[in-house]
């Protein structure tokens, strides 16, 4: 009796493939700011399993970095680009509104694989542009006296057809500050929409 009660328990304690998925996704999307691949490694090596690893980072790195405003270098070296809702032209593709380029991004890898022309549709009227890069040129400012190592970027989240005075449309500012430390056991994290 005392056997069938233990395999019982096991059988019943048995995860499915499904919910170590959203466990995992779960201890992904919380890591600390700066923190994911740290956590990544962990939960990959408790899992012991690629395939249900590679399942929820691919679900959970794109959630967590647009949620922290992480910032990436133009694999040229032309520019970085701000991982934001605002800023996501297609699935892992992200505009760059300063230099007219749109990333291609490896969420899991927190790297820019390539880098292409933003298409006309993908930006403003050249009459939002106007209002937009001066924005964007003083909010640059702003960042560089008051945040030493902040990422600031402008959008036009609505409206961006408008060609002439008279219309509607939106500009969203997105600044992102981060100082991490994890061997020192500490890590600051700004985000301002």
């Amino acid at each position: 009796m005392l056997e069938e009660d233990e395999d019982f328990l096991e059988s019943e304690t048995q995860l499915t493939d499904d919910q170590k998925i959203e466990i995992a996704k779960w201890f992904l999307l919380n890591a600390p700011a700066g923190e994911i691949q740290y956590v990544a490694k962990d939960v990959r090596a408790i899992l012991k399993d690629e395939n249900i690893y590679k399942k929820a980072a691919e679900e959970s790195f794109p959630s967590y970095n647009k949620s922290h405003l992480i910032c990436l270098e133009f694999p040229n070296r032309s520019g970085d680009v701000l991982i934001t809702s605002f800023s996501e032209v297609d699935k892992d593709e992200y505009l760059d509104p300063r230099t007219a380029q749109v990333a291609r991004v490896d969420h899991v890898k927190q790297v820019c694989k390539d880098v292409r022309p933003a298409r006309d549709e993908e930006l403003p009227s050249a009459f939002v542009e106007e209002y937009r890069s001066a924005m964007d040129a003083e909010i640059m400012k702003y960042v560089s006296e008051t945040y030493p190592k902040g990422i600031c970027s402008v959008y036009c989240t609505k409206g961006k057809d408008v060609e002439e005075p008279g219309f509607d449309f939106e500009l969203v500012v997105v600044i992102s500050a981060a100082r991490h430390s994890p061997q020192n056991f500490w890590c600051v994290r700004l985000l301002k929409l």
